[in-house]
């Protein structure tokens, strides 16, 4: 659906995409995170046509994004948000629908369609400039659906949203994909992409360092399991392995439930135990490092 092919692009002296290269599969959800500074905002905008690569090509459904033509597959739902305020959400979805060229009964159904999936009917007639910022996320997103696009890119969409609209926005989307929507999905929240996303990209410095599906990557990447508990009894001649301190004993493991159960069966007893296993965000720090970016 869309290829980035060896994508490079420099300001002045500093290089800001290193001959990136990815497929975003018809269909699928692709998860694109990366720290501030990383390249994300670039390669996102030669994903979509705004800014031309010093090298390397793209293309969305085997053209060029800054066609014309080509641009009509595309929905596009910034973190700045797009949208007239002094206008109705309605009088916004019918503004950018004409831009599309979309007149009489299929603009109308369309608006509908888009009112009904944001939640927003009740309040369709009012103007944005009195929505709350999960409302004006959802028209957001709305506005980017009006013309029915075959890729959708999504830009932090859930910042600064109550947890209603959250969780909203996350059921629009997996209703969206399981309609064969292909979505590009950028978050700073690791377990957005850990439930949304069918594969992960991890950019960094410009370059891309992962991938993979999320399973993958925690076996590639996330290390160890870590094992806390707090011991009952240990049998007096057995080393117990791992770390004991005031606040509990602890033990990293690659088969956490295997080396439960051999110490088990050599006689220790547990009180309690609880098993962290790693997730995205280990994955994500242990690539991009734990510095900070401003």
């Amino acid at each position: 659906m869309l290829v980035l092919d060896r994508i490079a692009k420099r300001y002045g002296p500093v290089t800001a995409v290193r001959n990136v290269t990815l497929q975003v599969r018809r269909g699928e959800c692709l998860g694109l995170l990366g720290p501030n500074g990383a390249g994300k905002s670039t390669t996102i905008g030669m994903m979509v046509g705004w800014i031309k690569p010093d090298s390397g090509t793209v293309l969305l459904d085997g053209s060029p994004p800054d066609r014309t033509e080509t641009r009509r597959l595309l929905g596009v739902a910034p973190q700045a948000l797009s949208l007239y305020e002094e206008l109705t959400a309605r009088e916004n979805l019918r503004f950018f629908g004409q831009l599309y060229d979309l007149r009489g009964e299929p603009l109308r159904e369309r608006m509908a369609w888009c009112l009904k999936l944001a939640g927003l009917e009740d309040r369709a007639d009012d103007r944005v400039q009195t929505y709350s910022g999960g409302m004006k996320r959802r028209l957001n997103i709305a506005v980017a659906l009006i013309h029915q696009p075959k890729l959708l890119l999504l830009d932090e969409p859930t910042v600064g949203v109550d947890p209603q609209s959250r969780n909203h926005i996350f059921d629009w989307i997996e209703q969206l994909q399981s309609q064969g929507m292909t979505i590009v999905y950028t978050t700073h929240y690791m377990e957005e992409a850990q439930r949304l996303c069918d594969r992960v990209a991890i950019i960094d410095h410009g370059e891309l360092l992962a991938i993979d599906p999320v399973p993958e990557l925690l076996a590639r990447h996330g290390g160890l399991s870590v094992i806390v508990g707090q011991i009952e009894h240990v049998p007096a001649d057995m080393d117990l392995p791992g770390a004991v301190t005031d606040a509990g004993w602890r033990l990293e493991a690659a088969e956490p439930f295997e080396s439960l159960t051999q110490l088990t069966h050599r006689g220790v007893r547990f009180r309690s135990v609880q098993i962290a296993g790693p997730d995205l965000e280990t994955v994500f720090l242990k690539l991009t490092g734990r510095g900070l970016r401003d």
